[in-house]
């Protein structure tokens, strides 16, 4: 079964690393070290709800269609309370993406092969589609777990949704877990090696993942992740 059937049956399909950086190609992957490099320059989260202090991070937007994929201008992030009832209902000005990662090989080949998956399978898709790029980073330390999903198992209030590895230190749990609305599970799996992924059709699934904390607790854990949405853009959007 291809990956785009395995989306299509189940709601969601997870790729191994080795399958991503093949499916990225090695002209694109060469650049992963400073790619990955780039998520020890991510600022505090300031808009945890819960007073959280063990999330980084940046945000940037763009037109994505099969055609070409053009950043927006700088803009915050919104999520209704109704899919995120920790940090949703207010606008969120993250610190932005650099250019450097914007434009970064890696960057837009993991945007390109969104496009690619998820267009055949969307019933009249967009001219563009309204891409949101986060990178993530959240920490853990002996007296302080780090909650990569603080909201729960939820839906992000878009069409697609992929999930990458960049990279993971030291970390215990960070489990994956993917729901059906009802509530069922349909899969657990962890992220453990960089490239792995999960892409995730938002109308049909939830996910959610699992608290991290230091394997040795003497060091801080860290878990990196590059998470891109795609969904129809709307009023919103710049």
């Amino acid at each position: 079964m291809s990956a785009r059937e395995a989306l299509a049956a189940e709601g969601f399909v997870r790729f191994e690393g080795s399958e991503t950086l093949a499916l990225l190609g090695p002209e694109v992957t060469a650049g992963w070290s400073a790619f990955a490099d780039s998520w020890n320059d991510l600022p505090l989260d300031g808009f945890m709800a819960d007073g959280g202090r063990y999330r980084r991070r940046r945000f940037a937007a763009f037109a994505a269609s099969p055609e070409s994929v053009v950043r927006k201008p700088h803009q915050p992030h919104w999520q209704s309370r109704d899919y995120n009832p920790l940090n949703g209902g207010v606008q969120r000005w993250f610190e932005p993406v650099t250019e450097a990662i914007a434009d970064h090989p890696v960057t837009r080949g993991v945007i390109a092969a969104g496009l690619e998956l998820f267009q055949p399978l969307t019933t009249d898709p967009p001219e563009a589609w309204h891409v949101e790029l986060h990178q993530f980073r959240i920490e853990a330390r002996t007296g302080m777990a780090g909650l990569p999903t603080p909201e729960g198992a939820h839906r992000d209030g878009v069409d697609w949704v992929i999930v990458m590895l960049v990279d993971r230190r030291n970390v215990d749990s960070g489990v994956t877990d993917i729901y059906a609305p009802d509530g069922t599970s349909l899969g657990s799996f962890t992220l453990v090696t960089p490239g792995d992924a999960v892409c995730v059709d938002d109308h049909r699934v939830l996910h959610g993942v699992t608290a991290i904390r230091p394997l040795d607790p003497a060091l801080p854990a860290v878990r990196d992740v590059l998470v891109v949405t795609f969904r129809r853009p709307d009023a919103r959007d710049g």
